[in-house]
């Protein structure tokens, strides 16, 4: 059976995001509401699905699963160790062994671990359960599924992503480079405008400050048989900076000042 939508996924650092739109045309683009716990019993519906895995202990949970979203990025500010953030820069975070059994970062031997793989695999089964209960006579593995990495992502970071899709019952994606999918999102906006506002000759350079990484690529501007085509000529370096990074510059900063004025940071971040 052919697919009959064509499904974008944003795993995203801290955040990530179901976009779909028939095969066909005939809708326009939607966001996927994701189902998830956002306290002890209760489950809303959001546009993103927090990128956090809670990990409870025995008896906590009735099924004693891990849980994704919005409750587990709550309890990531109770009890840290047992919360995985950032599995996404530690796909691509050639300093450790990306397939070691790590996350949560810094737990103790009581938490169970997870590698960066199996966690964005959890995001990834969280994502598909959403997608598959609101459309259960089109499963999200029978449709032509995207799902984006950073420009800068090396060989091993893709193949590990593209592992954590089959994993999640995922077997054929296909990978689209975050900046190339901003462009495509503006190229969308302007209509046929962009056309009137670009020339052959022309660089876009494309900047995506994310949760955990910061992405450049640059697009070059050309000519095909009097079309105008746009090429990614180049892309930048992996920077681990975004988001995550940015905050904890900022607690470190706040930590400093404190302390330079007599008090000191508590567990659980209370002076």
């Amino acid at each position: 059976m052919s697919a009959r939508y064509v499904v974008g996924i944003d795993l995203g650092t801290t955040n990530s995001v179901v976009a779909y739109a028939p095969v066909d045309g005939s809708d326009a683009i939607r966001v996927l509401p994701i189902p998830q716990l956002v306290a002890p019993g209760t489950t809303e519906s959001a546009q993103q699905l927090p990128s956090f895995l809670y990990l409870p202990p025995a008896g906590e949970s009735k099924s004693g699963e891990a849980i994704v979203g919005a409750y587990a990025r709550q309890r990531a500010s109770e009890v840290p160790d047992r919360v995985v953030a950032s599995a996404k820069s530690w796909l691509s975070y050639g300093g450790a062994d990306r397939d070691a059994v790590l996350l949560p970062w810094g737990a103790g031997d009581d938490v169970p671990k997870l590698t960066p793989v199996a966690a964005s695999a959890k995001y990834l089964t969280h994502l598909a359960a959403a997608w598959n209960a609101a459309f259960p006579k089109h499963l999200l593995a029978a449709q032509d599924v995207l799902l984006t990495v950073p420009a800068s992502f090396d060989p091993a970071a893709r193949e590990r992503t593209v592992q954590a899709a089959e994993d999640a019952g995922l077997p054929t994606v296909t990978l689209l480079e975050e900046p190339q999918a901003a462009l495509y999102a503006w190229l969308d906006t302007q209509g046929d405008t962009w056309r009137r506002r670009i020339r052959v000759g022309d660089l876009i350079l494309v900047c995506d400050v994310g949760g955990g990484t910061t992405d450049f690529s640059l697009i070059a501007v050309s000519e095909h048989e009097g079309d105008l085509v746009l090429e990614r000529v180049a892309v930048g370096d992996h920077i681990l900076l975004g988001g995550d990074n940015m905050d904890l510059a900022l607690a470190r900063l706040l930590q400093q000042r404190l302390e330079e004025g007599g008090q000191r940071l508590k567990h659980g971040g209370r002076a």
